[in-house]
């Protein structure tokens, strides 16, 4: 596994990280089992949300931790607060983000929370009561570490402008089917394609500019939710590609996908959402290969996209 140290941040955290979404639909044991293997793998980096189940993802995985006899310190527990699906709002609100880092932490049973990430824009959010959200959460020993999800550049400087830690992690969707992160730079001023729209307000280099970590979201999905692009009849000449170099590394497809993720300059980290532990040794196979600037590019083309 290749580890990361995170810029005003831990050091030492795994490049994949698991996503816990899917975790609700495991029993006790085979969510301890997922545990398990994920350290097994390397993997010390385990992503939540409140509204991962309305909750019971952190309860499953507060439930199972104990029996893989894992130590707290080990590793690096991440949750994020403030969708609201039940009552159909985003809410930043200092006394939003104060109850739901209490119940994070007793859902997870623990102490601490290693990173709380503000999940997608509140539209209503208040800087200055973000600030007065995360001093008390820090003071209290509650939260260590900051971030937020899917929050544009502009967002984070009025954040910035008001909170006293740093913000180390946005946590933004990108794949190889879903490479708007990268795309509009190669097409700027091109009114010949769609591709040269800006989708996201430039927010890769302002993260490296800020010394703030990507980890990229649903890094095998097509779309957002219709299933992976590997193996998939839509994506022919991309897999071609993914089973020619999975062939030279020795490595699953899945693997090449992800690694071509990590092959960024940005220093991303990874979200794995797999609940399957053969899929997700897969995944983490991508640690294992360095691929070359040409190949980067040749999956690039692959995907679907041209060179203007």
């Amino acid at each position: 596994m290749k580890m990361l140290d995170i810029k005003n941040g831990p050091s030492n955290v795994s490049r994949i990280i698991l996503g816990c979404m899917r975790m609700p639909a495991l029993s006790v044991e085979e969510a301890a089992k997922m545990i398990s293997t994920s350290r097994e793998l390397g993997i010390n980096f385990f992503d939540h949300a409140t509204c991962y189940g309305d909750g019971e993802a952190e309860t499953r995985f507060g439930d199972a931790l104990p029996l893989t006899g894992i130590k707290r310190e080990d590793i690096f527990l991440q949750s994020k607060c403030g969708l609201h699906f039940d009552t159909k709002e985003f809410n930043w609100s200092k006394e939003d983000i104060l109850k739901s880092a209490d119940g994070i932490l007793s859902r997870l049973k623990i102490d601490y929370l290693d990173a709380l990430l503000l999940h997608r824009p509140d539209l209503l959010y208040d800087p200055e009561e973000i600030a007065e959200a995360f001093d008390e959460l820090y003071s209290a020993g509650k939260v260590k570490y900051f971030g937020v999800s899917n929050v544009t550049p502009m967002q984070l400087e009025l954040l910035k402008k008001y909170v006293k830690q740093p913000l180390i992690f946005n946590q933004l969707q990108f794949s190889l089917d879903q490479s708007q992160l990268i795309d509009q730079a190669l097409y700027l001023n091109n009114k010949t394609t769609d591709m040269s729209i800006d989708r996201d307000n430039g927010i890769l280099d302002y993260c490296r500019l800020n010394d703030i970590t990507i980890q990229a979201w649903s890094p095998l999905q097509i779309g957002m939710f219709k299933g992976c692009f590997v193996d998939h009849p839509d994506f022919p000449e991309l897999n071609e590609v993914l089973s020619k170099l999975g062939q030279k590394y020795s490595v699953p497809k899945t693997a090449i996908a992800i690694a071509w993720i990590l092959r960024h300059p940005a220093k991303m980290q990874a979200i794995a959402g797999t609940m399957n532990p053969q899929h997700l040794k897969d995944i983490c196979d991508a640690t294992k290969v360095d691929l070359t600037h040409n190949e980067w590019y040749e999956l690039y083309l692959a995907s679907g996209k041209f060179l203007p």
